[in-house]
């Protein structure tokens, strides 16, 4: 499909991915100095920095299981790495060691690219396309850096990075210099996207073939969520955060999507909408491309018809929060599956229930319109290789929403309430939920962000993290209790039967969740990478 060619055919470039990205070069025997002499070299070297955010150890899948240490999902199958539900960290689950790895990969293969490109930038003048390519690079740097940064950085002691620019005769390979704290990291980020902005296209600018590449927008809304989370450390960046997103809505023009089911929707026409900052374009067929996420959560098996995994499934607790707007309301409805609702699937109407693996009585519904279709396989929907389950689907990382929603905590952290109203009823609106009459506090800020973003790899558990430090009491007890707390479930008496009667319990696997305790704002560093450091990366406080 020549439509979205970059979008939609860039996720099948990882099933050949190596582990020298200059191996994407089909002469064989490339070198530094060979590189960047026409625009596809560009155009190749680009592709390697994306490749990594398709896997399925980043926002394919593994980036998620930490979030069931919060209160929003339960595994719904058992893994080799409770640990990271039960804030037991040790640094060397599965999931950390492995996109621990991916975003350092990201970095280090920017860093190659921006350095060639600055340099040949010296000699001569850079074509468009490489020109572009230097702000892909600054941007990937940027975001793979944010990643980093604040799952192990503090106020304290940084993460490793380093610029390869920075070294006049060449970078020497040498362990990347710990900084002294997460704020000196989230100096160089903003400095990444500042980059990123100069020398990246603004999206609109891009034709079909090039959607879904890194844009003007998309490093400004980075550097929204970066200030929001250095005012973990430092109060006064929340005016910081509320300048972008003033940027992104008068000189970017985004808005919210006209509908909240528009944002998930499987029809190609809807997929840049408004509300689209950041996203993984995917798609299904024989050809399925992008994040994966969709297939995992489907109920394993998909009722005879898929092979969905069963894995990530909504709690009764985020269920019961959302069910607070009212039942049967647009957001809880096209978020939330449970028994007896009513829902498209393979071309059919069907009644819901789940017979597969430990119990939840919820499925996740955001993601499922491209599995509406009759024949989606077929249709394009539904990629054919249930192993790697991609659908079409404009998988968002950022959306405009979230920014609404970082400027009213900004406003509310700011004394700007009646500000912040304005924002969280924008969103409610939108969904054709009540609007907030009265003077909002940190608690409306919890239950819109919560609900709005569920189940998004958006970090709620972040949230609550860096909640858990706010000098606001309400906003701080709230974090403090769900960190503290084990998720609850439905448990049916007839799983097989939708209208089968029900006891709301506690999840039964991972159950011996410990307390929070404030050092736990980040993980320890896999062992490994301590151990390749030959001493220099020192390890978080209250780790061993």
């Amino acid at each position: 499909m020549k439509k979205y060619r970059f979008a939609l055919i860039l996720p099948f470039l990882m099933l050949g991915a190596c582990s020298d990205f200059l191996d994407v070069q089909p002469e064989g025997s490339v070198t530094d100095e060979q590189y960047f002499t026409n625009d596809q070299q560009a155009i190749d070297a680009i592709t390697a920095l994306y490749i990594p955010i398709h896997w399925e150890e980043t926002f394919g899948r593994d980036l998620f299981w930490e979030q069931g240490a919060a209160c929003d999902i339960v595994w719904g199958r058992t893994r080799g790495y409770n640990t990271l539900a039960t804030l037991a960290y040790t640094g060397d689950e599965g999931p950390l060691r492995w996109n621990f790895e991916a975003f350092y990969t990201i970095i280090s293969r920017s860093n190659w690219v921006v350095q060639k490109l600055l340099n040949k930038q010296q000699k001569v003048a850079l074509t468009a396309i490489e020109t572009r390519s230097l702000g892909e690079a600054y941007f990937m740097r940027g975001m793979g850096h944010f990643y980093m940064a604040y799952r192990y950085g503090t106020d304290k002691q940084g993460v490793p990075f380093v610029r390869y620019e920075d070294f006049p005769e060449g970078y020497d390979q040498s362990i990347p210099t710990q900084q002294p704290s997460v704020i000196d990291n989230y100096k160089y980020i903003i400095d990444d996207m500042d980059q990123a902005i100069k020398y990246l296209p603004r999206f609109e600018a891009y034709g079909e073939e090039d959607r879904g590449r890194a844009h003007q927008a998309a490093a400004v809304a980075y550097k929204a969520k970066v200030y929001a989370y250095w005012a973990t450390w430092d109060q006064t960046q929340w005016n910081n955060v509320i300048s972008m997103v003033n940027l992104l809505e008068k000189d970017y023009g985004r808005n919210l999507a006209k509908t909240f089911a528009e944002v998930f929707s499987s029809d190609f026409a809807d997929f840049w909408n408004a509300e689209y900052l950041w996203s993984i374009p995917s798609t299904g067929g024989a050809k399925g491309g992008g994040s994966e996420f969709p297939g995992v959560v489907l109920e394993n098996k998909g009722w005879g018809k898929y092979n969905g995994w069963g894995q990530n499934k909504p709690s009764y607790d985020i269920y019961e929060l959302m069910l607070k707007d009212g039942p049967g309301n647009d957001r809880l409805v096209r978020s939330i599956l449970e028994y007896n609702q009513e829902f498209e699937f393979w071309g059919e109407k069907r009644r819901f229930f789940s017979t597969s693996d430990i119990e939840s009585g919820f499925m996740i519904n955001k993601y499922m319109d491209p599995f509406k279709h009759a024949n989606p396989v077929e249709n394009g929907y539904v990629c054919s290789n249930g192993d790697w389950p991609t659908v079409r689907v404009n998988f968002p990382i950022i959306r405009f929403a979230e920014m609404l929603l970082f400027r009213a905590e900004a406003y509310l952290m700011t004394n700007r309430a009646e500000e912040a109203k304005a924002d969280l009823n924008r969103i409610r609106v939108r969904s054709q939920l009540t609007p907030l009459a009265a003077t909002p506090t940190m608690a409306e800020l919890y239950h819109e962000r919560r609900c709005e973003l569920a189940f998004e790899f958006t970090d709620h558990l972040y949230d609550l993290k860096r909640w858990q430090r706010s000098p606001n009491a309400v906003i701080k007890e709230l974090a403090v209790k769900e960190l503290n707390s084990r998720p609850r479930i439905r448990k049916y008496a007839d799983r097989a039967n939708p209208k089968s009667t029900f006891e709301v319990t506690y999840y039964s696997d991972y159950a011996n969740k410990g307390s929070y305790k404030e050092h736990m704002i980040v993980f320890p560093y896999p062992s490994e990478q301590i151990t390749k450091s030959n001493g220099k990366l020192k390890q978080n406080e209250g780790y061993k």
